[in-house]
This record gives C-alpha cells, structure tokens and sequence, in this order.
C-alpha cells in the first residue's frame, strides 16, 4: 500500500536524519491536517530525526498505520534502523475527544515523559497516557505499526483538530506563526524530545542537557 501510495502524483516523502529520537507523521499533508507541520518543527527544534509522507489537497489516502512497512519504501526503512525511539503524529476527530491528547503506543515511559511536558504546556487539555483510558483502536498496540518498530519503540500520539489549528476556534485567527496551542504543543515536543537520554532511556537530570 505505501509503494503506491508514494507512487502517487503529488505525493511527498521525507526523511531528514539527526538525532537517535525521532518524529514521524506519514499521514500527512491533507489526510490528517498539521500533523507534518508538528512533527517536522518539533524535530527540527530539538535535533531530532523526521519521516513524513505528505499527501497533496486532492487526495485523501487512509493507509492503516499497521501496513505501513519499511519494506516499501528505502527512506522509512533508514529512519527506523537510524532511530532508537520514536514519536508519531496523528490526527483523530471523536466526539466527547475534542480537548483530550491520546499517548499510545509501546514505550509507556516515554509515554509518561511525553505527557507530562504536554501537561505543563496545555494545561487546559486532557493528555491521556493510561492505555486503558483510550480507545482500543488508537492504543498503537500492532506490532507492526511503525511507532513499535525502532529499538525501544515510541509513542503514538493522537490530536484533536483544535490543538493542530484546525477547529472553529481559530476561525480569525491570521498569525503571525502557529496558532496559540499549536506553538505550545511544538514546544512541548521539542522539550520532552531534547530531555529524554537515549542512553539510558529515561529522562535526563534538569540542566544536564
């Protein structure tokens, strides 16, 4: 599916390789609005690694993130053997969700570590990092979804259209730069990102990096 997914015209995919902690967001571009923007700028800010498929305004291709396989593409598959854990991107819209951030995926310390900076910066949301608090089927539990496949896994997180910008919220708004929460969600990424030790995989001591 993703061969000829990223066989479409107007399709982008890209790999920017930096740090062992990485950022990816392969649905992209018009399919799940913001989210490349997110991950790219978080990865950029911190170092870190970025992969995103970017999918041009007329299409709207829904591969599952399961069958999203480094097999089909040279790019992913260096992403995923040059990284050691890994954050991906999603958006969701469902109802009573609309303020609650979901942190699945396999790596529940990084999960932790993630909400947390997430709670610092947007109080004002429901940033869920219990498994059993989000729906099954955006839990990132396959073992073949690509938030599962570096060394020690990642986090897949999960956002509603107001944290990307993308509600009636921000109907008026016009910048300059990311809307409000948008910039505190980047900037949240980018901290848990550049505070997280790879080596010991855990969170480094404030001020020890």
């Amino acid at each position: 599916m993703l061969e000829k997914l990223l066989a479409h015209p107007g399709v982008r995919e890209v790999c920017e390789l930096r740090s062992r902690f990485g950022f990816m967001a392969f649905h992209g571009g018009s399919l799940e609005e913001m989210t490349d923007v997110i991950a790219a700028d978080a990865a950029e800010r911190s170092g870190a690694s970025y992969y995103g498929v970017l999918q041009p305004d007329d299409l709207q291709w829904h591969i599952p993130s399961h069958k999203v396989s480094p097999a089909a593409s040279p790019a992913l598959a260096s992403f995923v053997e040059h990284v050691d854990v890994v954050v991906t991107v999603h958006g969701y819209g469902r109802q009573g969700l609309f303020t609650s951030l979901l942190l699945g995926g396999r790596n529940r310390d990084l999960a932790q570590h993630v909400g947390s900076h997430l709670q610092a910066h947007l109080p004002a949301y429901d940033i869920r990092t219990q498994l059993d608090s989000i729906p099954i089927d955006l839990r990132g539990q396959h073992q073949d979804n690509p938030v599962n496949l570096p060394p020690n896994q990642g986090v897949q997180i999960e956002l509603p259209p107001r944290v990307r910008g993308s509600s009636p919220l921000w109907w008026d708004w016009e910048g300059p730069g990311h809307t409000p929460h948008t910039e505190a969600l980047i900037v949240a990424l980018a901290a848990a990102a550049t505070s997280w030790s790879i080596d010991t995989q855990q969170p480094t001591e404030p001020g020890a990096r």
